[in-house]
């Protein structure tokens, strides 16, 4: 109702409005557009948010942008940073296309995202450059897409830019035809022949590109073929069989001791990666076989992103990568999913080896997450950028925020305390960037210790006050541009850290923040029953794909475990019925997107996990929480479908589906039910904490007052019957719905779980 008020106020001052731009002319050389986008464009102006300031170098004296597009009426962050472009931007949609076919011309179709560092270089280089936006304006019709609003559209033309080039990244730049059919593709491409290397530099490629559409039509037409049908092979290539089994775990871990970096751990390889070794896997391999091996590769690698420069040792959270193979210099966006799914990673690091700093470093990152990307209604931002204004030159800088120069460190913290900290984070003259170091932790804090005659403790508590001090230093610094959108899906990657994190080190605090962002999900980000994919300043972007209802089951499910408040539990039944009805696969699994979705070249079932994991491989596990919890077959028969519908990847390259071996392992293992039952739901809960730093991977939490047994007993039928023996707080370990003796000893319920 109140998104639909609002069209109804803009739509009568619309009315209202004269058509004159009040800021600037149109995109460079484009047609003079309708009056009626004309007073669209008016009162999206009129109505920019405070200290809105047009991103270009195209200003009037007063300056108002000179150029404006389309892209000023859109919600995603991304399209509106090129909404002033000389660029006659679109978004994507039928009208883009009609233009298209109507004018008899190509389609330049640009995906990327707000924080991506390459995005913006190709903006500033290529789609700021009046000749080249000229040339696209007269020749093109010129289309922008967010791959975070729209990972339909994303994934289709990823594929093509692999099938193409055989490598893919963002930005994308594709060469389309009216019928949405590619028939070239690349990414970043540098403005003009010889700019920094290439042959063929942007503007060359558009004329070139231009001409074969104009005067070899076959050509095109054969090309835009034989990529829809690569494409469609790449996406579709489900091959179905019997559930896989062991072999298939067994050649992973195998093949991740091939690939494993040794010395710097990760996997080798000229750039880190947080996503490329599984680490919950392995744990939860090592959990289920006992080969220490695999818990030594995991804790290895967690301590190698948890003291490299991957991680912001001021600010707290994760960077996206590093440049490096040694985790030393990363690319410095920050990601919400990233840091979501990190968090999970450490604290079940920190339960199978006890290391005190995986619990540092994961307050440390929900400390971040809570001050930097926690909206007012309690949902999470997307996104930190990896560039900044440098307060030297004035101009955009990668890391600018984030690194430091021996005598900035020495004007935050003084003459004095400055040679600690140089040693605390191996700080050099020279540095990494420029004489700017990325500040990380690799020498031993005993050495340090030693070295300047103090205590372990007191360098650690020395650490925490520089840490700080930097806080207060960098606050004076032009922060990173953050994109405010609100994604469901990593919305609910993000609730899970919050949620696991809370029972981990029993801190309230962190299941207030997991319940806010639910309910701003469910409450703001739902229509009629359908997840959104995105909100923006009170507007949403379209219904939600699987990735999003499936990360948001998985959130609520360990809401409801680390609470035990059952709405949670329920919330998550909902979505996945709407899954079920709307998403599923015939044989099994489920597709990207809902069936009466826009029909794009192929209708994709995700099978690849990568820096976030498939939608599918999410709800492998969610349906195997979902059967232990309620006892419902129904939940284990649709993993074993989906299970099943994904053994040839599982068996043949089964690192392509590292997420969805959690599951395969679950699924194969004897789960455990922990169910705990006492006078109210408090005292259950606090017996419940007894195992929280227990790796005990495989098992669900259930905890319930002796009052609402009989009611909850209706959706979990393992309560009926349980209750609390000399009304004390008791505990019941089950397995295949068969318990053991009951006990309110926590001793012997640890014991238990370590069965």
């Amino acid at each position: 109702m109140r998104v639909a008020i609002v069209l109804l106020l803009a739509a009568a001052e619309l009315a209202a409005q004269p058509a004159a731009l009040p800021f600037g002319a149109e995109a460079l050389g484009a047609p003079a557009y309708p009056q009626e986008l004309q007073s669209r464009l008016a009162a999206a102006w009129r109505h920019r948010p405070d200290g809105y300031q047009p991103r270009t170098r195209h200003l009037t004296d007063a300056g108002l942008p000179r150029y404006t597009n389309r892209l000023l009426l859109e919600s995603s962050p991304y399209l509106l940073q090129h909404a002033h472009n000389p660029v006659d931007w679109r978004p994507w949609g039928d009208e883009a296309f009609e233009a298209a076919r109507a004018l008899g011309r190509p389609v330049l179709l640009s995906i990327g995202y707000s924080t991506c560092h390459w995005c913006h270089v190709m903006e500033e280089e290529s789609f700021e450059d009046e000749e080249i936006a000229r040339f696209l304006n007269e020749n093109y019709i010129a289309i922008k897409v967010d791959r975070e609003q729209r990972p339909d559209i994303d994934a289709v033309y990823m594929a093509a830019v692999q099938a193409i080039g055989g490598r893919g990244g963002w930005p994308m730049t594709i060469w389309l035809g009216p019928d949405r059919r590619p028939f070239y593709a690349a990414t970043y491409l540098p403005p003009r022949d010889g700019d920094r290397g290439v042959r063929a530099g942007f503007l060359t490629v558009l004329r070139r590109m231009h001409e074969v559409y104009r005067d070899q039509p076959e050509l095109v037409t054969n090309n835009a073929a034989a990529v829809a049908e690569r494409v469609e092979a790449l996406l579709a290539a489900v091959t179905a069989g019997e559930r896989a089994g062991e072999s298939a775990l067994t050649a992973a871990v195998a093949e991740y001791q091939q690939r494993l970096d040794r010395e710097n751990g990760g996997l080798r390889g000229a750039q880190k990666f947080p996503s490329d070794l599984p680490v919950r896997w392995l744990l939860e391999e090592y959990a289920a076989t006992g080969d220490e091996e695999l818990r030594e590769m995991a804790s290895a690698t967690l301590t190698a992103m948890a003291r490299g420069g991957l991680r912001d040792h001021v600010h707290g959270g994760f960077h996206r990568y590093t440049t490096d193979s040694r985790w030393r210099v990363p690319h410095f966006e920050k990601m919400l999913y990233d840091n979501a799914l990190l968090v999970l990673a450490f604290i079940e690091g920190w339960r199978a080896t006890g290391d005190a700093e995986y619990q540092r470093v994961v307050r440390e990152t929900l400390r971040f997450a809570s001050e930097e990307m926690t909206a007012p209604g309690g949902g999470f931002y997307s996104a930190t950028d990896a560039d900044s204004l440098d307060t030297g030159s004035g101009a955009r800088e990668e890391g600018a925020y984030f690194t430091w120069t021996k005598a900035e460190i020495e004007a935050a913290l003084g003459e004095t305390d400055a040679p600690l900290a140089f040693a605390l984070w191996d700080v050099t003259a020279e540095g990494d960037l420029d004489g700017a170091n990325v500040l990380r932790r690799e020498t031993p804090i005993a050495e340090i210790a030693a070295r300047f005659e103090m205590t372990e403790a007191a360098v650690e508590a020395k650490r925490d006050e520089f840490a700080e001090k930097l806080r207060r230093a960098a606050a004076a610094r032009p922060k990173p541009l953050r994109d405010e959108k609100i994604l469901a899906a990593w919305n609910g990657f993000m609730i899970a850290a919050y949620a696991e994190a809370a029972f981990a080190f029993d801190e309230p605090a962190y299941a207030t923040a997991a319940r806010r962002a639910a309910r701003f999900v469910l409450d703001e980000m739902r229509v009629d029953g359908w997840l959104q994919r995105s909100f923006f300043r009170g507007a949403l972007s379209g219904e939600g794909y699987l990735d999003d209802y499936a990360a948001m089951i998985a959130g609520l499910l360990s809401l409801y475990e680390a609470t035990g408040e059952v709405e949670w539990l329920k919330e998550a039944i909902t979505l996945n019925q709407v899954l079920d009805e709307h998403f599923r696969h015939p044989d099994g699994g489920y597709y990207l997107t809902a069936a009466d979705h826009e029909e794009l070249i192929v209708r994709q079932q995700p099978a690849w996990d990568g820096a976030e994991p498939s939608g599918n491989s999410v709800q492998a596990m969610n349906l195997l929480r979902l059967h232990e919890l309620t006892s419902a077959d129904r939940y284990r028969a649709a993993a074993d479908r989906l299970l099943a519908q994904f053994s040839g990847t599982l068996e043949r390259s089964p690192t392509d589906l590292a997420e969805m071996l959690r599951a395969l392992r679950w699924r194969l293992s004897k789960p455990k039910q922990a169910v705990f039952v006492a006078a109210t739901r408090e005292q259950a809960h606090r017996l419940a904490l007894e195992m929280r730093t227990v790796h005990a991977p495989h098992r669900v939490v259930v905890t319930a007052a002796q009052s609402e047994i009989e009611e909850l007993a209706e959706i979990i039928p393992l309560l009926a019957g349980k209750r609390a023996i000399g009304g004390r707080a008791t505990a019941y370990i089950c397995e295949e719905r068969v318990c053991k003796l009951p006990t309110s000893d926590p001793a012997q319920l640890r014991e238990l779980l370590e069965k």
